[in-house]
C-alpha cells in the first residue's frame, strides 16, 4: 500500500505529482491518482490514475495535517426519502 501525500511518479511515462487518493476496485486492482504541481501559467494539470505497481515513491511529499481543515470539504450525501 503506498501512503498518501508521498512525491510519485509513473514508472511507464514518468508522469510526477504527490499522491493524492487511492482507489480499490472489486477486482482487486489498486489505482492512484498523481496530482501535479501547476503549470508555468499559473492553471492547473489534470490528475491521472495509475495501477499500483506502476509507482514509483520519489520524495517525502506533504504531509496530510498541512491541508486538514476543521470542517471537511467536497458534497455531501442527500438524505434518503423515508418510507
Amino acid at each position: 500500500m503506498i501512503n498518501l501525500g508521498v512525491e510519485a511518479k509513473d514508472k511507464v511515462t514518468g508522469f510526477q505529482g504527490i499522491v493524492t487518493s487511492r482507489h480499490t476496485y472489486i477486482t482487486g486492482c489498486d489505482q492512484y491518482t498523481l496530482s501535479p504541481p501547476k503549470k508555468e501559467d499559473g492553471s492547473l494539470c489534470d490528475n491521472y490514475q495509475f495501477d499500483e505497481g506502476r509507482i514509483e515513491i520519489i520524495g517525502k511529499g506533504i504531509n496530510k495535517e498541512e491541508i486538514t481543515s476543521k470542517k471537511k470539504g467536497g458534497p455531501q450525501a442527500p438524505s434518503l426519502p423515508s418510507k
